[in-house]
């Protein structure tokens, strides 16, 4: 239940709420009998109080049932009211169900009758203790994964083929693009993305984690945090001892790539395992996996400081191969340092950092210690454009995913081609999972030999203008590097559909900027020079605005809304008031004050600001349906065209809010009315799924005030994050909005073309369409989140990010 979680969220951000609380547990497979019997050594609880999904539970089942958005509080009893009405304030039922009391037992009540009772001593003993017997196996060298080629590797053309072996193995599952799967998930939600997963002007090269900055209530910073995970079943299968010291070491090699400190990480680890029952070579391999871990841990000097761990991956004949997964995090100290993988820029020298392994196949930690220290030194002072650790798929998959982001090619030096001492067969280092070692992309004007002084490492080649990967006498074109590296997931996690062949937006709909500058009175009487005018309605009645120091933004939050605080601080650092308001539905008197109170805060503002979301979940019968209807409440609808008609007064609806605001007819009518096959909506994207990437946007035409600080053709990359974001209209709709000057912004390419490129406008909107104003430009609707725009957001797409339409919205009324 996602809208019930941001609630959780919003309380849990308010430190009027928070600081009530003295200790809190989330909700789980354990239900109420974890959840809040792991709270207090004593405990009295009433199964009878707990709010229930379903009717005609027993108390067993309400003891143990999983309820996952729900939270367990402890709070004084002085503090018990103020904090249920901190909670009804967000729109969250909370209700005592226990108490602390001084007998350390755990008694559950249910019908008035005691169904359990027992002690918290005999609790924490875990019951009678069990005992199995554990049997390690060591691994087979001769079955070495480090040692043994990739299955979709033919030995014969490493030698005479060395372009198809290069493609065959992009195709690999575990290396392959993962763009369709990826794209589904918001990546740019809470406005402090430093790193997309997917880097470069193309968005093609996958990061080695995630990198974010802090969140803060106000104001900007530096700090931030990474985090990235290691894991390969197939080194699992063949050891789960060595299985567990990879995982670590990938995940602590991610974050040295991305500039982090190696000796700053925690850990958190995830054990999953076959049903062991009691066989002995069973349990021997969660054993060997922890030994693994504890082994690694000792030698790096880093802690875990979490972790949870599952042995029912079984299911009949099926089982999960043994399973450490490693999560790394760690803090930066300045987001701006942080790099990614993408190589940035042609002729720039790029070096393979090597870590050997011993007899064993096992790191040699006091080099990974050196290089990894070395590493964090370099980025720290901007030695370093670009690095990519070394995993499945070796260095062809590193080099492939490194040049796809930016189309920057790579040729190989011929001295590194050819034979290798780890192996005999000719190339085969290029494909060996060389785990820990890492490529690095040099800035220019670096000495290489100084730079890595007493660093165990080799010049590959260098990065090139040419779109191709060139291996001595072969040459591989990066298109091609780039569809043998899409196709296998394609038809399961597609990123593009088949359009038709004339599928491009017309030119005959385009509005005619005019060229000269007209001085334009807005209702303030205030006189600004334009490119072109603001769009006025003639003979506009009603009451003349007065200057604001600080114009008040009234910002609603619904069920499902979660660009609230992103909103409501873009418009803050433009110099607004902003009132936000939760609205509360979980009882009719409740809805009715909300009602009262939406319609009296409209009445103090000067802009309505509708923030994106999922409206009540997206409910079947369309997006932003919720808010529609509750701006249809007559008091409202009576409040929102007061302040448009006669107020002068501006609205702005973002994603969900765009949706909300097309099935009400403000856009692009500029009035509530009722809709009708005949308007125009936004439907779900052609390419089936949500989408969530940057895209190129052009202003074409700034007739409303919300781009009067903005030239027409002024193009931005914006983040969008959308399932259901493909604008449609008939002809005739089409014509006016166009006519009229009421489409405010397009989808392009990066030379400034609409386009229906599933690269560029993934949601197939008709003629490109990605925001649109009322006829008088009062009210604007889109679909690109503008309020995510941060300072050192997404750093690894390079392009003009700013379209601020919010400063624009504020000083229309200075």
């Amino acid at each position: 239940n996602a809208p019930e979680e941001r609630k959780l969220q919003r309380l849990f951000r308010n430190p009027e709420a928070s600081k009530l609380i003295k200790r809190c547990n989330d909700f789980g497979a354990g239900g109420v009998s974890v959840a809040i019997g792991e709270l207090a050594d004593g405990l009295e609880i009433d199964l009878d109080k707990v709010p229930k999904k379903y009717e005609g539970l027993d108390g067993t089942e309400i003891a143990i049932s999983e309820s996952q958005e729900r939270m367990a509080v402890v709070v004084s009893a002085a503090d018990e009211a103020e904090f249920i009405r901190r909670a009804r304030e967000e729109n969250l039922e909370a209700t005592t169900v226990a108490t602390v009391s001084a007998e350390n037992r755990v008694k559950l009540y249910w019908r008035g009758k005691a169904i359990v009772d027992l002690s918290r001593e005999f609790l924490n003993s875990n019951g009678a203790k069990q005992y199995a017997t554990a049997r390690v196996l060591a691994p087979q060298k001769e079955a070495s994964y480090f040692r043994t080629l990739p299955a979709d590797i033919n030995e014969a053309d490493l030698a005479h083929n060395l372009t198809k072996t290069w493609l065959d193995n992009l195709t690999n599952l575990n290396h392959c693009s993962q763009r369709g799967l990826i794209e589904m998930f918001d990546s740019t939600i809470g406005a402090g993305t430093v790193l997309m997963p997917l880097g470069g002007a193309y968005q093609l090269s996958p990061q080695e984690g995630m990198a974010a900055k802090i969140p803060v209530p106000d104001g900007e910073t530096t700090t931030g945090t990474l985090m990235a995970y290691g894991y390969n079943p197939e080194i699992g299968m063949w050891s789960p001892f060595h299985g567990a010291v990879f995982a670590i070491v990938e995940s602590c090699a991610k974050i040295a790539c991305m500039g982090g400190d190696y000796r700053k990480i925690r850990f958190s680890f995830q054990e999953y395992f076959e049903k062991l029952g009691h066989n002995p070579e069973k349990w021997g391999k969660p054993l060997a996996a922890l030994l693994g871990a504890y082994h690694t841990q000792l030698q790096l000097k880093l802690p875990s400081i979490g972790g949870k761990d599952s042995m029912s991956g079984t299911f009949k004949d099926l089982s999960v191969p043994p399973t450490l997964i490693s999560f790394a995090v760690n803090v930066v100290e300045d987001v701006r340092k942080v790099i990614s993988t993408e190589f940035k820029a042609a002729n720039n020298p790029v070096v393979l950092l090597s870590l050997p392994f011993d007899e064993n196949e096992l790191p040699d930690f006091e080099q990974l210690k050196k290089n990894y220290t070395a590493l964090y030194e370099l980025i720290q002072s901007g030695k370093i454009l670009a690095a990519r650790s070394i995993r499945s798929g070796g260095i062809a998959a590193a080099v492939s995913e490194m040049a796809l982001g930016n189309m920057v090619g790579f040729a190989f030096d011929p001295a590194f081609l050819g034979s290798s001492q780890e192996s005999a067969l000719p190339n085969a280092h290029l494909f060996a999972p060389l785990y820990g070692s890492i490529l690095l992309e040099i800035a220019p004007g670096q000495d290489v030999t100084r730079l890595l002084a007493g660093l165990p490492y080799q010049v590959m080649g260098h990065t090139q203008e040419k779109a191709e990967i060139t291996l001595g006498d072969e040459s591989i074109p990066l298109e091609k590097v780039r569809q043998s590296w899409e196709e296998p997931l394609e038809k399961i996690f597609p990123t593009r559909v088949n359009l038709p062949t004339d599928s491009t937006p017309r030119d005959d709909l385009f509005f005619a900027h005019r060229a000269n500058q007209t001085n334009v009175p807005n209702q303030s009487n205030q006189t600004r020079t334009e490119t072109s005018p603001a769009r006025i309605v003639p003979g506009m009645a009603g009451v003349k605005a007065t200057a604001f120091a600080k114009p008040r933004v009234f910002l609603p939050v619904f069920p499902g809304t979660n660009c609230e605080y992103d909103m409501a601080n873009a418009f803050a650092r433009a110099g607004a008031l902003v009132d936000t308001m939760v609205i509360r539905n979980l009882s009719s008197p409740e809805i009715e004050e909300s009602l009262e109170r939406i319609a009296q805060k409209i009445a103090q503002a000067q802009i309505i600001a509708i923030p994106g979301g999922f409206s009540a979940g997206d409910e079947p019968d369309g997006s932003g349906r919720f808010i529609a209807t509750v701006f249809r409440n007559p008091r409202i609808q009576e409040a929102v065209m007061t302040l448009l008609k006669h107020r002068d007064g501006l609205m702005l609806g973002i994603c969900n809010g765009f949706q909300a605001l097309i099935k009400l007819g403000l856009v692009p009518y500029g009035e509530i009315r009722p809709i009708d096959e005949n308007c125009p909506t936004l439907t779900y994207n052609v390419i089936g799924r949500h989408i969530s990437k940057f895209l190129y946007t052009k202003v074409v035409s700034n007739l409303s005030p919300w781009f009067n600080n903005i030239e027409p053709g002024t193009m931005a990359l914006l983040p969008v994050s959308h399932g259901e974001g493909r604008f449609i209209a008939n002809e005739e709709v089409l014509k006016t909005l166009f006519a009229n000057g009421q489409v405010a912004t397009q989808y392009v390419t990066p030379d400034g073309r609409p386009t229906y490129d599933m690269d560029y406008n993934p949601n197939g909107s008709m003629e490109a369409i990605e925001g649109i104003t009322s006829p008088d430009g009062r009210v604007l609707g889109k679909m690109a989140h503008n309020e995510r725009i941060t300072d050192h957001v997404a750093k690894n797409i390079p392009g003009n990010k700013k379209q601020d339409i919010f400063a624009a919205g504020v000083n229309y009324f200075k």
